[in-house]
């Protein structure tokens, strides 16, 4: 299933796409995309609904694919790749920082550059989205615990993240940096989750076009990893790190700017388009 919540920011409503691309509404069904509605009794009962018995309805507005979200989970240098681009080693272990929830929001609204920002950066990532509260899980049944997958921006400030005293997290919880969605696609539907295509573009020329392959941590020992340290709730997202092709990478580097477009999208969940904007 594809779920997703559509329109104005604070008033969404949960919703799925059926099979023609039609929007069809459940807010008669569950209250929210989140919490108990995505655990894998709330995805039966949602998965039980025939769709053509749903109200369409129209999207002028996407917001992020699921709500409630209480911990945004980044896994830094995950990529092989995108580990040798920057310069950096392959960790022994995954890097763990985490992402403001305030960050958060829907896939095509405007991005924000913050004020004294001189290095905006774009990374495309996959994000999994939790279903049921996961401790201590094996690897072996990490997977249980996934609700499913989406499309996750961790757009990036980086003087703010390595320049400047302290850790990582202040370069990444800028306002509008964390784009969700379109939508929330169940696990179901995602037949190998390390074997994605990846793409972003800047103003139409593409800057990322990897794949989850390359991913160095996969998805079900992120889970079980993370769950050592952390209880894992639903509505909690793991963006899992970005291929090569970011602006810190470059030489020269290159950084986003006032009316730059973003495009970007992984194979089988979807696209995000963003103008950023300057946060005056």
């Amino acid at each position: 299933m594809k779920l997703m919540r559509v329109g104005p920011l604070g008033q969404e409503k949960p919703a799925l796409q059926d099979k023609d691309g039609k929007i069809r509404d459940l807010s008669g069904h569950v209250t929210d995309i989140g919490g108990s509605a995505i655990s894998p009794e709330g995805l039966a009962k949602i998965a039980a609904l025939d769709p053509a018995s749903l109200p369409e309805i129209s999207a002028e507005r996407i917001g992020a694919c699921v709500a409630g979200t209480g911990k945004f989970i980044c896994i830094g240098l995950n990529y092989s790749d995108h580990a040798a681009e920057t310069g950096a080693q392959v960790p022994p272990e995954p890097v763990i920082f985490m992402k403001a929830t305030s960050a958060i929001c829907g896939p095509n609204d405007d991005v924000l550059i913050p004020r004294g920002s001189q290095k905006t950066d774009w990374e495309v990532e996959l994000g999994v989205v939790i279903g049921k509260t996961a401790k201590y899980v094996s690897e072996a049944d990490a997977m249980d615990y996934v609700a499913g997958y989406c499309v996750s921006h961790d757009v990036s400030e980086r003087a703010f993240q390595t320049e400047r005293a302290g850790q990582w997290t202040k370069g990444k919880s800028c306002d509008t940096f964390g784009p969700i969605g379109p939508w929330l696609v169940t696990k179901d539907e995602i037949a190998d989750p390390q074997n994605l295509g990846m793409w972003l573009k800047v103003n139409g020329q593409t800057m990322q076009n990897g794949s989850s392959k390359t991913m160095v941590y996969g998805v079900a020992h992120l889970v079980s990893y993370l769950s050592q340290f952390m209880s894992l709730h639903p509505g909690d997202v793991i963006s899992t790190g970005t291929p090569p092709g970011v602006g810190l990478g470059m030489k020269p580097q290159r950084f986003l700017k006032a009316g730059d477009v973003v495009e970007l999208g992984i194979e089988g969940l979807g696209s995000q388009k963003q103008t950023f904007k300057a946060d005056v």
